[in-house]
């Protein structure tokens, strides 16, 4: 998209001065993202956030933006209840000049704005350990706060997206066709998963039961969907709230140590350096209990450490799915880009069933130090 056209979308969003430049942002696998500058007539610079949203992922950007704004409505009030500051604590939609929370352009593509956080930054992988623990306390109080909100009333923006045996069918389907003929080089990856294909029912089959509650849930919870205060280092805004959906809060927990408690990037290619960080684990769960002891049942506590695991299997299904499908979802930036995923995330699966017993005392501890 050439500097023009991206003006043009601009010029469409009710933002403070005259535009002077776009920067793009190359981080996340699926939106297009940009941060504007304006300046003031007295020269005061100003920076929103705009984002493309994907449209092959997201087929109904408007069910997208309505759960975003009916979610950032609820964290406002309740941000406002305790006194806090919801301009730094929840992400602010900027409306377009119509009015509304999405723009349409005449090529079909959607886009959306919100205010730009000043004096605080994401990470993409954990530099100190307060970092994560302060993840934590900001992921327990986004569920917390949300606790009372009704999810079953929530859109489904992408079904089934953590439903692990459909994503596991989705794996044994491509594995079928395979119709870019690449299962071969994943026969190892494919085998791990079918080895733990009985796994894969647990959290829905408990949800469908009842014996686990419906909640909200961010569904993608990276460290780097947190912004870090730049003075107090505390988790300030969850970002990124377009799979908030309704699920399951061990679907929450699990992404997070999936992504932040490994010891190495989501996309190690040399797998003697993936491995759970217990430390890491440690201060992350302390830093969920401060605000999630205070709603999580006793099955959901249980429960902790199998999250970790299946959701680690079942983003490293994703991974692999798509490779077997011709990377047509996640974005890549080499060749088997996808496939070195995959491997990270099972070879991290691995690792934490060797120490899911280490895992179950950090909760119980933790649990207990936080009482």
């Amino acid at each position: 998209m050439d500097g023009f056209a991206l003006e043009q979308i601009v010029a469409q969003f009710d933002f403070c001065g005259r535009f002077v430049r776009a920067d793009r942002c190359d981080t996340g696998h699926i939106n297009d993202t940009y941060i504007v500058v304006t300046a003031s007539p007295e020269g005061r610079s100003r920076r929103y956030i705009l984002q493309r949203i994907n449209h092959y992922v997201f087929k109904s950007p408007q069910d997208v933006m309505r759960n975003i704004q009916r979610v950032t409505e609820h964290l406002r009030e309740k941000v406002l209840q305790v006194g806090g500051d919801p301009e730094r604590e929840i992400l602010n939609l900027v409306p377009t000049r119509d009015g509304t929370l999405l723009y349409t352009s005449d090529s079909g593509e959607y886009w959306r704005a919100y205010l730009y956080v000043e004096g605080a930054q994401s990470y993409e992988a954990v530099e100190e350990p307060s970092h994560f623990h302060s993840a934590g306390e900001a992921f327990g109080r986004f569920q917390s706060l949300l606790s009372d909100f009704p999810a079953e009333t929530l859109i489904e923006t992408i079904p089934k997206f953590h439903d692990t045996p459909s994503r596991f069918a989705d794996l044994l389907h491509a594995v079928e066709l395979d119709q870019v003929n690449r299962a071969g080089e994943a026969r190892a990856e494919i085998e791990f998963v079918q080895r733990r294909g009985e796994e894969t029912p647990v959290i829905v089959d408990l949800l469908e039961q009842r014996q686990l509650p419906l909640r909200v849930t961010h569904n993608d919870t990276k460290l780097n969907n947190v912004l870090i205060d730049d003075a107090t280092n505390k988790g300030i805004c969850v970002l990124d709230l377009d799979t908030v959906m309704p699920g399951s809060s061990l679907y929450d927990f699990g992404d997070a140590i999936r992504f932040g408690a490994s010891a190495a990037a989501e996309d190690e290619q040399d797998l003697s350096k993936v491995w759970l960080d217990l430390d890491l684990y440690r201060h992350f769960t302390r830093g969920y209990f401060t605000y999630a002891r205070e709603f999580l049942t006793p099955k959901e506590v249980q429960l902790l450490p199998f999250s970790a695991k299946l959701i680690t299997l079942e983003i490293g299904m994703r991974f692999l799915t798509d490779h077997l499908n011709g990377d047509v979802y996640f974005r890549i930036h080499r060749p088997g880009h996808n496939l070195d995923r995959a491997r990270a995330q099972f070879r991290l699966a691995l690792d934490m069933e060797r120490k899911v017993d280490e895992m179950h005392a950090i909760v119980e501890q933790e649990l207990k130090h936080i009482a």
